[in-house]
C-alpha cells in the first residue's frame, strides 16, 4: 500500500484516483460487443460466452426445473443463511414502501396535486459469478424488485464450466421470484438486456455491480433507451480509524474488500502513524490465510494509507474520495458520522464490519463506486419505481390559476397554451 503523510488538499484528487483501464480500449470492446449482439442476437451471446468464460453452450435460458434441481444441491446451512439474509433485507426495504404513500397537496382552492409510485415493468438484474458467485447480490436486487411490484425480473449470470449456474444462486433466485434466468455474463449480458435477443428480453432498467467491462457496458446501454441503477464498478472501502481501533479489525476490513478483485481499492485514513505500522503487520499475517491471497495482494498495490494530524481532516478527505463503503472505527462514531457527505454506505464502530452490509444486516450492498457517491445513492426500493405526478383542477380552480398560466405562456409566445385554458373558461 502507498503511504502519504499530511498531503495538501491539492493532491487529494490524485491520491483518490481509482485503478482503471484506458477508456478508449474499453469503449472499443464494448461497442464491438453491442454491435455483434444487436446483429447476431443469441449467437453472439454464445460466442462471447465461449471467448470470455471458456464455456461452449447454446442453451442460454435456464429452465425453472433446472433452477429447482440445482437448488437441491445447496447445503441446509447455506439455505438457512440465505433465508435469514432474505428476511433482513426484505424487512429493511419493506419500510421504504411507506415512502410511496400518496400525499395529496391542495395547492390552492380547486387545485389538487399528488404523486404516486409505479413499478418499472421489466428489470434486468446482473449477478456477477466470475471469480466468486455473488449469491447476496440476487437478494439485494431481487427483494426490492419484488416489493416494488416489477412484472418481469430477468436475471443474467455467467455459467460455470459445465454451462450451469451456481446452485446457491439458483436457491436465491427462487426466493426473489425471477421470471427468467439466463446463463450469460459480462458485457455481453448487458448488451443482451439493452438490445434484446431471442433469449434475453430488452429491459427498461439494468441493475447490478460488475467489473470495468460491465460498468462500461452499462454506461453504453443508455444509448439504447435503457436506464441503469448507477455506475457500480470494482469494489472499494475507506476506513477512518483512530488509536482506539484494533489493527487486526482494520486489516480484516481492508482485506475483505481487497479479495473482491485485483482492480479493487482499499484505503486507511488515520491520525495515528503507529496504527498504520500495526495494520501493515496485520495485513501480512492475515494475507497468508486467504485462499484469494494473490487477488488481494494485487488490490493492495492499488491501495493506500494516509496519516493526517487531525481526524477531522480525515473526514474531509473521505468526502473528496467519496467511497462506496466508509467504515468509521473511531471513538464516538455516531457523533463523528455527522460529517459524512459523500459515501455509499457507512459502518459505525468497531463491531460494524462492511461484511455485515454485504450480506445480512438488511441494507443494500449495490452502491456507487469510483467517486460516484458524490451524486448517487445505493440501490433502494425507489430504484425500481417511477414517481408519477398527478393534478386535478376544478373549473373554479382553473379560473383562479388562469391569470398566472396565461401570463407565463404569453411570455414564452406559446399561444396554444393560452387557448387550452381560455377555451375551457369561455365555454358557456
Amino acid at each position: 500500500m502507498k503511504f502519504y503523510k499530511n498531503p495538501p488538499t491539492n493532491r487529494w484528487q490524485k491520491i483518490s484516483a481509482r485503478p482503471s483501464m484506458s477508456a478508449p480500449a474499453l469503449g472499443k470492446l464494448v461497442n464491438e460487443i453491442f454491435t455483434a449482439v444487436q446483429s447476431e442476437g443469441d449467437r453472439a451471446l454464445s460466442n462471447y460466452t465461449k471467448q470470455f468464460d471458456g464455456v461452449a453452450h447454446n442453451k442460454l435460458i435456464v429452465s425453472s426445473t433446472m433452477v429447482n434441481e440445482l437448488s437441491k444441491q445447496v447445503s441446509p446451512e447455506l439455505k438457512r443463511a440465505i433465508d435469514e439474509a432474505w428476511r433482513n433485507i426484505r424487512q429493511f426495504h419493506e419500510v421504504q414502501q411507506l415512502d410511496g404513500k400518496r400525499e395529496t397537496v391542495q395547492i390552492q382552492r380547486g387545485v389538487m396535486c399528488w404523486r404516486e409510485s409505479r413499478a418499472i415493468e421489466r428489470v434486468g438484474l446482473y449477478i456477477p459469478a466470475g471469480s466468486a458467485a455473488l449469491v447476496s447480490t440476487v437478494l439485494m436486487l431481487g427483494v426490492p424488485a419484488q416489493l416494488a411490484g416489477c412484472k418481469e425480473i430477468i436475471v443474467c449470470t455467467p455459467p460455470n464450466r459445465d454451462g450451469k449456474i451456481d446452485p446457491a444462486i439458483c436457491y436465491a433466485i427462487r426466493k426473489i421470484g425471477a421470471t427468467r434466468v439466463v446463463a450469460v455474463g459480462g458485457a455481453q449480458a448487458i448488451a443482451g438486456l439493452a438490445v434484446g435477443t431471442k433469449s434475453v428480453p430488452k429491459v427498461d432498467k439494468i441493475f447490478g455491480p460488475g467489473n470495468q467491462y460491465v460498468t462500461a457496458a452499462k454506461t453504453y446501454a443508455q444509448n439504447f433507451g435503457v436506464a441503469i441503477d448507477m455506475p457500480a464498478g470494482p469494489s472499494e472501502v475507506l476506513v477512518i480509524a483512530d488509536n482506539s481501533a484494533s489493527p487486526a479489525y482494520v486489516a480484516a476490513d481492508l482485506l475483505s474488500q481487497a479479495e473482491h478483485g485485483a482492480d479493487s481499492q482499499v484505503a486507511l485514513v488515520t491520525d495515528s502513524a503507529r496504527l498504520v505500522t500495526d495494520v501493515k503487520a496485520e495485513l501480512k499475517i492475515q494475507l497468508k490465510a486467504l485462499p484469494r491471497q494473490e487477488i488481494a495482494m494485487k488490490a493492495l498495490e492499488n491501495s493506500f494509507c494516509v496519516v493526517f494530524e487531525k481526524l477531522n481532516t480525515a473526514m474531509k478527505f473521505a468526502n473528496v474520495y467519496a467511497p462506496e463503503h466508509l467504515i468509521l472505527n473511531v471513538n464516538n462514531p455516531k457523533n463523528f458520522s455527522k460529517g459524512v457527505v459523500n459515501a455509499g454506505s457507512v459502518f459505525l464502530g468497531a463491531y460494524s464490519p462492511e461484511s455485515a452490509g454485504d450480506y445480512a444486516s438488511g441494507t443494500n450492498h449495490t452502491l456507487p463506486t469510483n467517486g460516484w457517491a458524490r451524486s448517487y445513492g445505493g440501490v433502494a426500493l425507489d430504484s425500481f419505481v417511477k414517481k408519477v405526478t398527478f393534478q386535478m383542477l376544478t373549473k373554479s380552480g382553473l379560473r383562479t390559476l388562469a391569470p398566472t398560466i396565461v401570463t407565463l405562456a404569453d411570455a414564452e409566445n406559446l399561444a396554444a397554451h393560452v387557448r387550452a385554458v381560455s377555451i375551457r373558461l369561455n365555454e358557456k
